[in-house]
């Protein structure tokens, strides 16, 4: 398995209006989200990115006004889901 290590310079790092303890979470979810945004990541893996559970990141993306993608691998996942419950 991969790996990738996106390299951000020093100064833009700093230049973030965040907490320094929340950067890098915060940058993994902008990713995660937009990426799940424009099609290119599924639910599971973009929520994966973000380090989120599957309400968590639900929520997420409510807060952020993105609409959710319900495809085929969304369906089976909630039907596997139901069996293990029921």
């Amino acid at each position: 398995m991969g790996k990738l290590v996106l390299e951000i310079p020093d100064d833009l790092f700093e230049a973030l209006r965040l907490p320094p303890e929340e950067k890098v979470i915060r940058l993994r979810r902008e990713l995660a989200v937009r990426l799940y945004q424009k099609g290119l990541l599924s639910f599971g893996k973009a929520r994966e990115l973000a380090g989120m559970g599957k309400w968590e990141f639900h929520d997420l993306l409510g807060k952020e006004g993105i609409i959710r993608h319900y495809d085929m691998e969304d369906l089976q996942d909630d039907l596997n889901t139901l069996e293990k419950l029921g």
